[in-house]
Parts: C-alpha cells; sequence; structure tokens
C-alpha cells in the first residue's frame, strides 16, 4: 500500500520519539548504576540525624531511595558498616529502611513483634555493637502494635492467647500492666512505653550495656505514626 504524505510525516513522528526513548533509556540505566556516597556517621548524634533527615524525607513522600545501584550491591559483597541498627515490630507496614529512606547496607535491622527480646534477638544486637560497631540502637514501635493490642486485650479479659503468641504477649503484658490506664489512647501509650521499657532492658543488659557505659553506644526508643509516616522519638 502506497504511503500517503500524512502517514510518512506520522511515521517520522513516531521514529522520532522511538529515538528519543532509545537514547532515554541508557541514560536512565546509567543513573541507576551511579553510584551514591554510603552515609556515615562518627557518632550517635549523627546516625540520629541521618535518621531523622530521612524520616523527614519518607514522611514528605519525597524518598530519594539511596545505595541500591549495581555498584553499591558490589561494594557490599565484601562486608557491611551500617551506621545504626534497628530493632523494630515485625509488623509489614513498618520498614526500617523505607521510613528512615535508606539503602543497601545503611541499617542493620532486627525484627520480632513487639521489638519482643529473646535470645536470637539480643544476640543480633550485640553482633551489631561488637562487630559492626554501630554507634546507635534504635527500639521503634508503632501506632496500632497488634501484639501490644493482644497484651492490652490480656489484660483487660485475663486470658493470654495459645501456644507461641500467648508466650509472646506474656512478655508484653508487664508493660501494659504498668501503664496508666488514664489517657486518650491507652493501647498507643502502652506501645510508647513498651518501645521505652525495651530500650531500658538493652542499657541494663551485661553486654550491650557495657558499651553503653563506655560511651560507645546509645540507644533511643521512638514510636512511628502510622497515620502520619512521622517517626517521634521518646
Amino acid at each position: 500500500m502506497a504511503i500517503t504524505r500524512r502517514g510518512a510525516f506520522k511515521a517520522s513522528l513516531i521514529g522520532g520519539v522511538g529515538a528519543a526513548v532509545a537514547t532515554t533509556i541508557p541514560a536512565s540505566v546509567a543513573w541507576a548504576d551511579t553510584p551514591s556516597a554510603p552515609p556515615v556517621a562518627r557518632d550517635a548524634k549523627e546516625a540520629l540525624r541521618l535518621l531523622k533527615r530521612g524520616n523527614q524525607r519518607w514522611a514528605r513522600y519525597a524518598s530519594t531511595h539511596p545505595n541500591e545501584s549495581r555498584s553499591r550491591r558490589a561494594q557490599l559483597v565484601d562486608g557491611q558498616a551500617p551506621f545504626a541498627t534497628v530493632l523494630g515490630c515485625a509488623d509489614s507496614r513498618v520498614p526500617p529502611e523505607l521510613v528512615f529512606d535508606q539503602g543497601l547496607g545503611d541499617l542493620f535491622t532486627i525484627r520480632s513483634a513487639g521489638q519482643v527480646l529473646d535470645g536470637s534477638v539480643l544476640g543480633s544486637l550485640t553482633y551489631a555493637v561488637e562487630h559492626l560497631h554501630t554507634p546507635l540502637i534504635v527500639v521503634m514501635g508503632h501506632q496500632s502494635c497488634g501484639a501490644v493490642d493482644a497484651a492490652v486485650q490480656a489484660h483487660r479479659t485475663g486470658q493470654l492467647p495459645p501456644g507461641h503468641v500467648g508466650g509472646l504477649v506474656a512478655e508484653i503484658l508487664e508493660v501494659v500492666e504498668s501503664t496508666p490506664d488514664d489517657g486518650e489512647d491507652f493501647l498507643d501509650d502502652c506501645v510508647r512505653a513498651n518501645a521505652e521499657h525495651i530500650a531500658r532492658l538493652l542499657a541494663e543488659d551485661p553486654e550491650i550495656g557495657e558499651f553503653v557505659t563506655n560511651g560507645e553506644v546509645e540507644i533511643v526508643a521512638a514510636r512511628y505514626g502510622l497515620e502520619d509516616s512521622r517517626v517521634s522519638w521518646l
């Protein structure tokens, strides 16, 4: 079929767009592989500042998604040097790397429901401060935590859930029972109290506490809001 002048003009436009796309794709790939400088924190104060800035970006929907490039992945093959450790809840809505807008190798994260401590969690935290030398541990609870809510319900009904979940809830129940039920949001009061309680336990731990006493590590408690995406520091 013969190509009309209009058809030829349309074909030339399509070809031009295709050429532009073809030249754009390699550029975007090259950008994705451009290495970004990994964050370095000399002390807990600087690590906390990096986390606060990252959360501000996340809360404003302005995340930069750093350190995900090909070169960063290759760099991490030989080892890691995270600048902070985060003990957070296993809840799928609260991934620390997203909440703080950090990338591969930036954070050493440990997660358990309600941030409950056990041997593996304590061992992981000890590894972080002893071998990775992270100067900051953040214990981060979050709004509407299911594990804390289960402890609140157990407190009110006098009954623990069966099995493994009951054992986990029992670890939080002591905090719930010692938290005054005289505020507007008892569950959220318990979330905050639980994060602070765990931070104190870590500071008193014979192994981790030694790093705190020596001034090598600081431990802070925090609470993440699901509604506003912001971390408040307790």
